[in-house]
């Protein structure tokens, strides 16, 4: 997909919202081990370290955005990707900070002892 140029307004913002949306570490770690498989809350919390209520506010979230799916398993809640982009984007955004990290490696390293 080409953005028109220059990017119209509405559509900056429904830019904007979606990274707002990713950007948080806790949902970064979340839609992590969700590339693994669906998982229930609980799943979830036992991985990332976070208190369910936590867990379930961030997921609540990515589930308002259409990143994530939720399907009722009994008295459980399983959640799985809905939008796999999400990963093209942090591949990106990954790539960016290694191509980074080598340069400032690069300039230390050349500098003096």
């Amino acid at each position: 997909m080409v953005l028109p140029r220059p990017i119209p307004e509405p559509l900056a913002e429904l830019i904007a919202q979606r990274f707002r949306v990713i950007g948080d570490p806790t949902r970064i770690r979340l839609l992590d081990r969700l590339r693994e498989g669906s998982a229930t809350v609980g799943e979830l919390t036992a991985t990332i370290g976070s208190s369910q209520q936590n867990a379930s506010k961030h997921l609540g979230v990515l589930h308002q955005a259409g990143i994530v799916s939720r399907t009722k398993e009994g008295t459980a809640v399983r959640y799985a990707i809905a939008d796999e982009t999400v990963f093209a984007l942090c591949e990106l955004v990954c790539g960016g900070l290694r191509e980074q990290a080598d340069e400032l490696d690069a300039l230390l390293g050349a500098g003096p002892a």
